[in-house]
């Protein structure tokens, strides 16, 4: 049967989170509602990492099998015709049977923007994390380079985590001022449940003067996470990409651009 590999972009802001639920308000429901009557059967579909409630994708990567025979682009317009306007899908390409979302993603990437301002805007609610207190980008990149590698990220893991394995790779976290706005990108081979957003407590409180860098160092070596801060809002944190061998061939994501033209931004402010 062939396979299909999909990205699909959406705001997480009207579903809760990416995974089916009994309510049927999640991006899942939604596609696999879309793909049921798009193709006049069922189709199960398997996704790259999946967002919590509130969180955002630019690059999700979902893939299914079906005896469909359609042109490309009549599954990218057939789809979105299909679909509310908070999803989108953005690609669509004939993969091997070898492919799998999930298991041939070497790495996973994700973005959290941060407005750093005096005031809260309502244009950017739910769009964006929001953090008042002035923010200082060198302190925030020292923490950044201490997680790097791998680490027992147990003290940046929610008491839910199912995953049977504390043990992670960050492979990079690049943190980049525009403005008033603070971009920090995430890569490992794999995130813990709430593992950015518990990272971005941490580092915030860094910025802010609350903490030194060297607290990073404190909290991996404690693994506990009742002495870390706080776990930061989804609000700002978008799925923007999962790297495949190259021999799949997928589109990629360019991040920055991506994140300015969906916020409706300019990539060169000052």
């Amino acid at each position: 049967m062939p396979r299909m590999a999909l990205g699909v972009a959406y705001d997480g802001s009207f579903w809760q989170g990416w995974q089916t639920q009994p309510g049927g308000r999640t991006v899942q429901d939604s596609l696999e509602s879309a793909l049921k009557r798009f193709l006049a059967q069922p189709a199960g579909t398997i996704c790259a990492g999946r967002t919590d409630t509130g969180v955002h994708a630019l690059g999700q990567v979902v893939h299914i099998d079906t005896t469909a025979d359609r042109r490309l682009e009549s599954w990218v317009r057939g789809l979105n015709a299909l679909l509310p306007d908070s999803v989108a899908v953005q690609w669509a390409q004939v993969v091997p049977d070898s492919f799998h979302a999930r298991f041939s993603a070497v790495s996973r990437s994700y973005l959290y923007v941060v407005r750093n301002a005096r005031v809260r805007s309502p244009l950017l609610h739910g769009r964006v994390g929001w953090c008042y207190h002035a923010l200082n980008l060198d302190h925030m990149r020292d923490a950044a380079q201490r997680l790097l590698g791998e680490h027992d990220f147990s003290s940046f893991r929610s008491s839910q985590c199912q995953a049977a394995s504390p043990i992670r790779t960050l492979q990079s976290l690049d943190i980049a001022q525009h403005g008033d706005f603070f971009l920090f990108t995430f890569q490992a081979n794999a995130f813990l449940h709430h593992m950015i957003r518990n990272l971005m407590g941490a580092l915030l409180y860094i910025g802010q003067g609350k903490q030194a860098p060297s607290w990073i160092n404190t909290l991996l070596a404690q693994r506990d996470r009742r002495q870390a801060a706080p776990t930061y809002a989804p609000d700002g944190l978008y799925l923007i990409g999962a790297d495949y061998p190259p021999q799949f061939q997928l589109p990629l994501v360019l991040a920055s651009q991506a994140i300015f033209s969906h916020l409706g931004l300019s990539p060169f402010m000052p």
